[in-house]
C-alpha cells in the first residue's frame, strides 16, 4: 500500500495527460504501472499511435483527437526532403496541436473533475495546468529533460554549450516547458474561456512540482532547483509477455554482438541517401536496423543488416556492441543502462543535449553539428566507440545506473507531493 493510501485511507484518482510518439509515451505508461501496483487509479489520455502501450500493460487510456503519423513525410523514402517540405511538416504538426487543444480540455476536464490530482507531461504541459489551476486540483510536470532554470548548464532545448552561470540561467526562456507554452499558450487560453467561462481565477501562475524521468549520473541535480523539482531516475517500461522472433535469435547467435540503428519517429526524415551514409561507414559488420515508422524494406539495405519489428530495447541493447540512435531520452537512458557505448546522430529538440552528456560522460562521441555527417565522419564515430576503455566506461556507467528504480522512486513522490493537495481538498468538501 502506497503513502497515499496510508495517510488518507483510500486510493488516489489520477488524470495522466501526456501527447506524443511512442518514445514519448512509454515513459508515461511505466509510471501509470506503477501508481496501479502501488493501490491507485489512473486513466491516460494519449497519443492514438501510442495508446497500444498502454493496453499492453493493463493501464486504462483514452485516444487524445490527432495524428503525428500523418504529419510526417513517410512517403517515398528514396526521396530526398526538400528544406520547404520540413518546414511544411512542422507547421502542420503544430497547427495539428493548436486545433485539437479545445477537444482535448473538454474530455480532459470530464474526468479531472473526479480525479485527486492530474499527472502531465510534454506538448500537453499548457492544457493540463489550464485545467488543474480552474478546478483547483494538485497538478505535477512530468519531464524527460530538464526544464527548471539553472547556473549550471544551458537549456535542453538549445546546443550544449558552455557558458557562464548567468547566460546559462537567461537560456531558459527557451526552456522546452517555455517554448510548448509559447507555441500553445493561446489556444489554450482560447479553450479556457469557451471551457470556464470568464477570465483566469488566478492572475499569478502557481509553481508546479516536476518530477524528472533522467538519470542522476547523466545529469547531476543542480543545488539551484527548487525542492519540489525532483530527479527520479529513468522511468523504464518492463517487457510485458513479449518474445523474440526465432530470425532474431538465430542472427544474433550467427556472430559478434551486432551494431543497433535505429533513428525513433525522425526515422521519417532520413531517406535512403543517409542510410547509405551510415551503412557505408559500418562497413559490413553484422548491424540491427529498426525502420520506425519510416518505409526502409530490408531491399534497400546491405545484407548485413537485419531489419527488426517491434522490439524492447531493454532486452535488445545488451545483446548489440553500440547503440546508434537519435538521442531520444528513452534511447539515451535505455542504451547507457544497457552499458553499452552510443553513436548519436541528432535531429533537434533535446537530442543534442542527451547527445552531449553521453559525450560528457565518454561513451560516446563528440556531438556532431545536426544533418553534418557523413560516411567518413560516421566511421570515426563508430571507431570512438570501439575503443575499449569507451566499452569500459560504458559498462561503468550501466552498473551505476542499474540501481535506480525511477518508477518506484517518482510514485513514492507523486504520492508525498499529492497527500497534501488531496487532503486539503477533502478538507474543504467537509
Amino acid at each position: 500500500m502506497g503513502i497515499a493510501n496510508q495517510l488518507t485511507g483510500r486510493h488516489v484518482l489520477f488524470s495522466v495527460v501526456t501527447y506524443g510518439s511512442e518514445g514519448d509515451t512509454r515513459p508515461f505508461v511505466a509510471v501509470c504501472r506503477g501508481l496501479i501496483n502501488a493501490g491507485h487509479e489512473v486513466l491516460l489520455f494519449a497519443e492514438q499511435s501510442s495508446v497500444h502501450l498502454a493496453h499492453a500493460h493493463g493501464v486504462p487510456a483514452e485516444i487524445l483527437a490527432g495524428d503525428i503519423k500523418s504529419t510526417l513525410p513517410l512517403d517515398n523514402p528514396d526521396q530526398e526532403l526538400s528544406t520547404r517540405e520540413i518546414i511544411r511538416t512542422v507547421r502542420q504538426g503544430l497547427r495539428g496541436v493548436n486545433d485539437n487543444i479545445p477537444t482535448w480540455m473538454r474530455v480532459i476536464t470530464a474526468h479531472a473533475r473526479t480525479a485527486d490530482a492530474i499527472l502531465y507531461a510534454g506538448l500537453a504541459c499548457p492544457p493540463a495546468q489550464a485545467i488543474a489551476q480552474e478546478l483547483g486540483k494538485p497538478a505535477i510536470g512530468l519531464w524527460l529533460q530538464p526544464t527548471t532554470p539553472t547556473r549550471e548548464f544551458g537549456s535542453s532545448a538549445l546546443p550544449p554549450w558552455h557558458l557562464p552561470g548567468w547566460v546559462n540561467q537567461l537560456t531558459y526562456r527557451a526552456s522546452p516547458e517555455a517554448l510548448i507554452k509559447r507555441l500553445y499558450g493561446r489556444s489554450t487560453e482560447r479553450a479556457r474561456s469557451s471551457l470556464f467561462g470568464g477570465k483566469r481565477r488566478t492572475r499569478s501562475e502557481p509553481e508546479f512540482p516536476i518530477l524528472y524521468g533522467f538519470s542522476r549520473h547523466l545529469v547531476a541535480r543542480p543545488n539551484d532547483w527548487p525542492d519540489s523539482h525532483r530527479i527520479c531516475g529513468h522511468w523504464s517500461l518492463p517487457m510485458g509477455d513479449w518474445q523474440a522472433t526465432h530470425e532474431l535469435l538465430e542472427f544474433l547467435s550467427r556472430g559478434e554482438p551486432p551494431i543497433y540503428v535505429g533513428l525513433g519517429a525522425a526515422s521519417s526524415f532520413v531517406r535512403q541517401k543517409g542510410l547509405t551514409e551510415i551503412f557505408s561507414a559500418i562497413a559490413g559488420r553484422r548491424a540491427l536496423f529498426y525502420p520506425g515508422w519510416s518505409k526502409i524494406t530490408s531491399a534497400m539495405l546491405p545484407k548485413n543488416v537485419f531489419v527488426l519489428g517491434h522490439t524492447p530495447h531493454t532486452w535488445l541493447f545488451p545483446r548489440t556492441s553500440m547503440v546508434i540512435h537519435h538521442g531520444g531520452a528513452g534511447t539515451t537512458h535505455t542504451a547507457s543502462r544497457a552499458g553499452v557505448p552510443s553513436v548519436v546522430l541528432p535531429f533537434g529538440a533535446d537530442q543534442p543535449f542527451w547527445a552531449g552528456r553521453l559525450a560528457s560522460a565518454g561513451v560516446a562521441p563528440p556531438n556532431q553539428r545536426r544533418g553534418k555527417w557523413d560516411r567518413r565522419s560516421l566511421a570515426k564515430m563508430i571507431e570512438f566507440a570501439e575503443q575499449d576503455v569507451v566499452r569500459q566506461r560504458a559498462r561503468a556507467l550501466g552498473a551505476a545506473m542499474a540501481d535506480e528504480n525511477g518508477v518506484v522512486i517518482a510514485v513514492q513522490e507523486i504520492e508525498s507531493l499529492v497527500t497534501g493537495g488531496v487532503e486539503a481538498e477533502d478538507k474543504r468538501v467537509a
